[in-house]
C-alpha cells in the first residue's frame, strides 16, 4: 500500500477482473461526478427521476466584485438541505445571514419544498439557527470544541415556515 499521495487495496470485481480501491488525497469535479453517476443511475432506477437541484446565493462586494459570504443548498423530493451558511467577519451582525436564509426558505418554497434542514456544531451558529426558526432534531456528541453537532430542522408548512 503506497501511503505518500494514495492508499490502495486491490480487490476481485464481481466480473473476476481485479479492482483497486484507492483514496484520492486530490480528488478533481471528474472524480466525484464520476462516483455521483453511480449513485444517480442506480436512484433513477428505483424512484424513477432525481429531484436535486443546487441552490447558490451569494454576498457580492459591489466595487471590488469578490464574494463576502453566501449560502450553498440542494433541495430534493420536498427538502432543502442548507450545506453552508458564511458572511464575512465585516459583514457579520448586520442581517446578512438572516436575509440569506430568508431567499432560501423562498426558493424551497417554489421548488415545493416542505421543511429545510441543515446541521452545525457547537462553536457555530446554533444560536442563529435558532432564531430563524430552526429546531433540533438530532444531535452528535463528541469532542470540544468541535461537539455537539446538531441537526436542525425548519417546518415550512404554513406561510411563516413556523
Amino acid at each position: 500500500m503506497n501511503t505518500t499521495d494514495e492508499c490502495s487495496a486491490r480487490m476481485p470485481g464481481s466480473s473476476g477482473t481485479d479492482v483497486d480501491i484507492t483514496i484520492l488525497p486530490h480528488p478533481t469535479r471528474a472524480d466525484e461526478d464520476a462516483v455521483l453517476a453511480i449513485l444517480r443511475d442506480f436512484t433513477r432506477g428505483v424512484v424513477g427521476y432525481i429531484d436535486n437541484h443546487d441552490l447558490v446565493i451569494v454576498i457580492r462586494d459591489r466595487a471590488a466584485g469578490t464574494i463576502c459570504g453566501g449560502l450553498v443548498a440542494q433541495s430534493r423530493w420536498g427538502e432543502l438541505h442548507i450545506d453552508m451558511l458564511a458572511v464575512a467577519p465585516h459583514l457579520r451582525g448586520r442581517g446578512m445571514g438572516r436575509r440569506l436564509v430568508e431567499m432560501a426558505e423562498r426558493a424551497a418554497r417554489q421548488r415545493g419544498c416542505t421543511h429545510m434542514w441543515l446541521d452545525t456544531y457547537a462553536f457555530q451558529a446554533r444560536v442563529f439557527y435558532e432564531k430563524q426558526g430552526f429546531e433540533v432534531f438530532g444531535q452528535l456528541d463528541g469532542p470540544p470544541p468541535f461537539f455537539p453537532r446538531y441537526f436542525m430542522r425548519r417546518l415550512l408548512s404554513d406561510p411563516n415556515g413556523r
